[in-house]
């Protein structure tokens, strides 16, 4: 929605896909593309991109200049409960946005890879250069596979391809099952938050308008293949085909404890927590190194964890209609 809205700002026409599932509360991502209804050049088409032939169908009766896929299954616990969901939504959904891409002349596919890719790597902060085969998640897995169809489309039919590994967003209009939605509405509620790995956790926040600004930059940046590209020694993050890698994240690793006491000072309400140990798949910390992306569209993300906090927690008011 965020991004869909600032291409229409800047006068792009917007053709909105989405299948409005109940993964989390249908009413917010209603409510949401309400927000993006009043502009006379957004159009939006209800379909799961699992169906292939249906979203051909779009793509033949649109033009489709350029694609920004941020669809997908997300949430790294969830796809231990329900793998399958995972791979409909992320390889095989992926897959058909590939084949419309090819198929329909896209000068340029920008989609959402994730942080979830370092899995078990250790060397802090990550960077797109380092090495990503051990995901610990299927979540992951799947991100990974959505980074290597886009190459091999890449070097099979030239299709330009950008993947953005996102950082832990958090912002108005954000999921219900990320860390500040959960722990917002225990806070105001009441009741106790949960808190994995003792609170021993850091995170690389990213406030949702940086990655805007990310998207919206990289869009425009139209990949070419590097062809001094050292095939003896592949770098993962570039290619000898149209192809690219991206971390956006705002390169300011913070840890958990802080997380809940900024959101405590914006909620003005102490939170109680449930010291738990580490979830399968998750991992105990992520780092973004965004020195490629700064080279490439001159923009870091920067904004302070207080000032996003705050942002997020007046939205949380206003929309769940919490005023005291």
């Amino acid at each position: 929605m965020h991004v869909a809205r600032r291409l229409l700002e800047r006068g792009d026409e917007i053709v909105g896909v989405d299948n409005l599932n109940d993964y989390y509360d249908p009413s917010l991502k209603i409510a949401r593309l309400a927000q993006l209804q009043t502009h006379s050049r957004f159009s939006f088409q209800q379909l799961d991109l699992a169906e292939g032939q249906t979203l051909a169908g779009l793509f033949a009766t649109e033009r489709i200049a350029r694609v920004v896929h941020l669809a997908a299954q997300a949430g790294v616990r969830y796809s231990l409960k329900n793998p399958q969901a995972y791979v409909d939504s992320n390889v095989t959904g992926f897959l058909n946005v590939l084949e419309a891409c090819r198929h329909h002349g896209c000068q340029h596919l920008v989609f959402a890879s994730t942080s979830s890719v370092y899995g078990a790597n250790r060397k802090l902060p990550f960077s797109e250069h380092d090495n990503t085969d051990h995901p610990v998640s299927l979540y992951a897995a799947t991100k990974k596979a959505n980074e290597l169809m886009a190459h091999t489309y890449s070097h099979l039919f030239g299709l330009p391809a950008t993947g953005l590994r996102f950082f832990t967003v958090y912002g108005p209009w954000g999921r219900p099952d990320m860390s500040a939605a959960l722990f917002t509405r225990a806070i105001v509620e009441g009741r106790p938050i949960d808190v994995f790995n003792h609170g021993e956790m850091e995170r690389d926040f990213t406030y949702v308008d940086d990655v805007v600004e990310g998207v919206v930059r990289i869009l425009d940046v139209v990949p070419k293949g590097d062809p001094g590209a050292d095939m003896n020694q592949p770098d993962p993050a570039t290619s000898y085909a149209p192809y690219r890698l991206y971390n956006i994240g705002n390169n300011q690793p913070v840890k958990l404890m802080r997380f809940i006491e900024v959101l405590e000072a914006a909620l003005g309400r102490k939170a109680s927590m449930n010291l738990l140990p580490m979830q399968p798949g998750d991992v105990p910390a992520t780092y973004a190194d965004v020195d490629d992306l700064g080279r490439a569209v001159g923009f870091k993300p920067s904004t302070p964890l207080e000032e996003g906090i705050a942002r997020y927690v007046a939205w949380y008011r206003e929309y769940y209609g919490v005023h005291a």
